[in-house]
């Protein structure tokens, strides 16, 4: 405060570096409160959760059953770490040091004055194999590495101190054991990588204690996580081969498994960011941001509109299936800083098995909104047929480039240009040195509008880049590939190529392998490249498959088969007997006037996303004979529309009588029980009610589509007003509760409302699903309530396949 009052300076000064000052403690300590929780779960893991850790600090073998806990792993490492930390040092010392000071000339003084890798070694909070979904040939590990490093690295630089004194780092490491083989050491090949950006935090030492700076740091770590993402984030990779004689070239850059199309449509509810003078709330400016890997897109922004439309396509190519996911977060573009406004992940697996979805999300981490996304999965094909021209401008193919290596390229470009003339008129130039040396050269390939450029080789004729690259081509028997290769210290072309993608199309692999000639170059100059074109095609899904999205609640006619005949006809509500049932509603009829067709006629009729409302299986129904002898029903079976083979749900449990409802305080239904016979002295139902369930992996969420009730018993002359009413239990709260609208005097009422339970598929499948249909009477009324009820074991039911279910 002296100090600035002396010199003149505005207060404001002072507050403004009590402020960075401020900003400055309160990041160190938040790092540090970070540090001490990873430390002590570190130390003692059991004490670390009993102390009620948050659950984002917990391994993943808790959340996940499938993923194993390996602590004899991590006793190997603890007792490996001080070797490796001498191996490390020497590494540091002899290898890395003097390629730092041979990079720049101001770099000459560089010297290490203490590595020291600490005592807390890396860990592996769990590992998760895949054996089943994938090439017999290979086994694939995806471990949860976790490293909070007390390491402490210094390094001297022109008499300033630079260093590190503690990193935290964890992500998903995967591991690709490939090809196995019958011989020693059995495994060809490791390749490593990791599937999304791994989160690292990093303290800082010396004059690089700067880089804490509010600010500075996240653009300081941000640079960090792009050179790891650079080289060790999908798609790169980095391939070890453990055999002599094994080409690791396919095993670095295999064919990608397929293309998501995601159509960014629109939103609603979203939630209001701007204000105005603090106090009144105002619209939002919402962006959005895809990524897929290191890949990532931003959408326009839509001024002042909580419920905005895009209508934009955005196209990934997908490595790893399972592994990579959809990443979407939504902000509130601001002069300043934009707010997050929600986020949502969706699992490809799931996009990749139904081949289309097109649905509405509910954004997570945010108080309201949806997300209105349509995924489409795009297979890679060898088909020539599938080469055709979108008209609406989408891409068609995609072209995968290895580039491998060139051959003599040349020194400068005076070298073809202008030949010995040329260098004649340069010879007393004080550049002659540098133009003789070899060149430092990258490549620049470009197909349309897009151009992607290569890693740069210094000081070599023949370098070696070894990168693969992807284009999306929309029109392949008329686009081309254009390769440049540059000298990056000359900024010259050396040599020039280009080849026409329908060369690839005559091929019946659609594969070229091969030396390219360089124009513009030396004669003796060559490219050496494989080009891939593969046809981008959606694939029809697995028949087997229930989809449950917002489409499906589309209702279509049931089918059944009548028991000992072969021919196919809509449902008919069974003909109570007058004596017995007051007069049912013209609703209850509605089935009766339906016409009969064959049930892949009608199959072709509905959309083939409304999948898992159109299939029933399991459906038992009796039909009243009105006859004089009164003869036995006879009870009709379904045929799945589209399911052939659907779960098995038991026969329906049914109160005693019709003329016994008025003892009972409800009439329950138990899915678990089929002991009682489901023709009662009454020869009367209570009704039945269709549902489809599944376990919607993309939300972690159970899905329950109530569709429709029909045959209502009415519980009074007046007729009834049903609702459905949903609770998951052994949870009875009144907030999680679940209701559907109310469908005035109908006895066959409509509902198609679906509604989700936010929990895990563990839990889930540890609850019994308590659905009740109800009859919305008047304040104290004597009419009967509850009109039917149904619980269903979730525990016995595969609900990732879903079932639908009368």
């Amino acid at each position: 405060v002296y100090l600035a009052g002396y010199l003149g300076l505005s207060g404001s000064w002072v507050l403004l570096g009590l402020a960075l000052w401020l900003c400055w403690g309160h990041n160190r300590r938040w790092k540090r409160d970070r540090l001490a929780a990873a430390f002590a779960l570190l130390e003692d893991e059991r004490e670390a959760v009993c102390r009620g850790l948050a659950a984002g600090h917990l391994p993943a073998w808790v959340h996940f059953p499938d993923v194993e806990r390996v602590e004899w792993l991590n006793k190997v490492l603890v007792q490996a770490w001080p070797y490796f930390g001498t191996i490390m040092e020497k590494t540091f010392k002899e290898v890395l040091e003097p390629k730092i000071r041979a990079k720049n000339v101001h770099l000459k003084t560089c010297a290490f004055t203490k590595i020291h890798f600490g005592e807390k070694c890396p860990r592996i909070n769990g590992i998760k194999a895949y054996t089943k979904e994938i090439d017999r040939r290979q086994v694939i590990l995806d471990l949860q590495i976790c490293y909070i490093g007390d390491c402490e690295i210094h390094m001297d630089i022109s008499k300033f101190d630079l260093g590190v004194k503690g990193i935290q780092l964890y992500g998903t490491l995967r591991v690709i054991l490939e090809p196995l083989l019958t011989d020693a050491p059995f495994v060809g090949a490791v390749t490593l990588f990791f599937m999304q950006k791994p989160h690292l935090e990093i303290n800082w030492a010396g004059m690089s204690n700067l880089l804490d700076v509010p600010g500075i740091n996240v653009m300081s770590e941000s640079l960090i996580q792009d050179f790891i993402a650079s080289r060790l984030v999908l798609p790169n990779r980095i391939t070890v081969p453990l055999k002599k004689n094994v080409n690791i070239a396919h095993l670095r850059f295999p064919i990608p498994r397929g293309v998501i199309r995601v159509y960014l449509l629109e939103a609603e509810n979203l939630v209001q960011k701007d204000s105005f003078l603090g106090a009144i709330r105002g619209k939002s400016d919402p962006y959005a941001l895809l990524r897929v890997g290191t890949v990532q897109y931003r959408s326009k922004t839509v001024s002042r509109d909580l419920n905005p439309i895009w209508n934009e396509t955005f196209e990934f190519v997908v490595h790893e299936v399972p592994g990579q996911d959809l990443e979407l977060d939504l902000y509130d573009e601001d002069p300043d800083k934009d707010d997050f406004m929600g986020s949502l992940l969706i699992s490809l697996v799931d996009v990749m098995n139904d081949r289309i979805v097109d649905e509405w999300f509910p954004l997570s981490k945010t108080t309201s909104g949806h997300l209105h996304l349509k995924l489409e999965w795009l297979s890679l094909l060898n088909d020539q047929e599938k080469l055709h021209e979108d008209k609406k401008g989408l891409s068609t193919a995609i072209l995968i480039v290895y580039l491998d290596r060139a051959f003599n390229l040349p020194k400068n470009h005076f070298e073809y240009s202008n030949g010995e003339c040329g260098a004649k008129k340069i010879k007393n130039n004080k550049y002659l040195k540098r133009m003789e040396r070899e060149p430092s050269s990258f490549v620049l390939l470009t197909v349309g509008n897009k151009t992607q450029k290569s890693k740069t080789c210094n000081f070599s004729k023949d370098p070696t880049w070894g990168q693969a690259f992807t284009f999306f081509v929309h029109s392949a028997h008329s686009q081309s590939l254009h390769v440049e290769i540059k000298d990056k210290d000359r900024d010259s072309a050396l040599g020039t190529s280009v080849v026409c993608l329908s060369h690839l199309i005559k091929d019946p692999n659609m594969t070229l392998d091969q030396r390219f000639q360089l124009d513009h170059s030396s004669s003796d100059s060559f490219i050496k490249m494989k080009l891939v074109l593969r046809a981008l095609d959606v694939e029809e899904p697995d028949p087997q498959r229930v989809k449950a999205g917002v489409s499906a609640s589309k209702q279509g006619p049931v089918h059944i088969v009548e028991k000992g005949g072969n021919q196919q006809k809509f449902a008919s509500p069974p003909k109570p007997e007058v004596s017995q049932v007051p007069p049912v509603s013209e609703d209850s009829t509605a089935l009766e006037s339906l016409p009969k067709k064959d049930s892949r006629e009608d199959l072709d009729t509905n959309d083939s996303s409304a999948a898992p409302s159109e299939t029933v299986a399991g459906l038992n129904e009796t039909e009243h004979e009105q006859n004089s002898e009164h003869q036995p029903l006879s009870v009709l079976h379904t045929r799945a529309a589209v399911v052939p083979t659907l779960p098995v749900v038991q026969e329906l449990r049914l109160a005693p009588s019709v003329t016994s409802l008025g003892s009972l305080p409800s009439s329950c239904f138990d899915l678990s029980n089929s002991s009682l016979d489901l023709h009662n002295g009454t020869e009367m139902p209570l009704g039945e009610i269709q549902l489809t369930v599944r376990y919607a992996s993309v939300r972690q969420s159970l899905v329950v589509l109530v569709n429709s009730c029909r045959n209502l018993v009415p519980s009074s002359n007046r007729g009834v007003d049903p609702y459905v009413r949903i609770y998951l239990l052994p949870d009875r709260r009144w907030t999680s509760r679940k209701k559907t609208s109310v469908k005035k005097k109908t006895l066959n009422p409509q509902y198609d409302e679906k509604f989700e339970f936010f929990e895990s598929l563990e839990d889930v499948k540890k609850r019994t699903l308590d659905i009740a249909v109800k009859n919305s009477r008047p304040f104290i009324s004597p009419e009967r309530k509850e009109l039917g009820k149904v619980r269903i074991d979730l525990s016995q039911e595969d609900l990732i396949k879903g079932f639908a279910q009368w």
